[in-house]
């Protein structure tokens, strides 16, 4: 079926058409751009330099102070070790100053912090001598019998290892698990 036009032009429609087809040019224009290389590689050598590091630090201190806490549940002295490159690597992309870090140490993990661990020398050096908290459970230590004589100087303990993942959680602090 034919319509005719009455000779009057609809310029609420022809708003509608021009404020869509600017939505629509926008994003195409970018996605364009991407495509073809252009944008991606001014972005990548400006998130690559000195300057754009230090922005980023920042930012980051402007920004409220981030929170992390770990959970090491495991006797697997490979995945000690991931915690503690995640710990220093956070350090380093925030800030040390930036952020807060707890390690939580219960269960069969509980060994990453026991005197005589493989892991002691990095746990004090690089985890304790920068800031990082590391805590053991206290009752993971009372089930395997373990006293704090057994456990390295200088870290600390909470009553139950879940229940402080659970308030720090509550709390706002970002949980990883390696």
């Amino acid at each position: 079926m034919k319509t005719f036009s009455t000779g009057r032009i609809d310029t609420a429609n022809l708003r509608k058409k021009a404020t869509n087809l600017r939505a629509w040019i926008g994003p195409a224009l970018l996605s364009a751009a991407i495509a073809a290389g252009v944008a991606a590689p001014i972005r990548a050598e400006a998130a690559s330099t000195p300057a754009a590091t230090q922005e980023k630090k920042a930012t980051a201190a402007k920004v409220a102070r981030h929170k992390v806490i770990f959970q090491v549940s495991d006797a697997d002295p490979k995945k000690w070790g991931l915690t503690l490159n995640n710990a220093r690597n956070v350090q380093a992309e925030l800030g040390a100053t930036n952020v807060d870090i707890e390690i939580v140490a219960y269960g069969p993990g509980i060994g990453m912090l026991k005197a005589d661990s493989e892991s002691a020398n990095r746990v004090q050096d690089e985890a304790l001598s920068n800031g990082v908290k590391v805590v053991a459970c206290e009752n993971t230590m009372t089930n395997m019998k373990l006293s704090k004589a057994d456990m390295l100087n200088g870290i600390g303990y909470v009553r139950a290892g879940v229940v402080e993942l659970m308030l720090r959680q509550k709390q706002g602090w970002a949980y990883i698990r390696p």
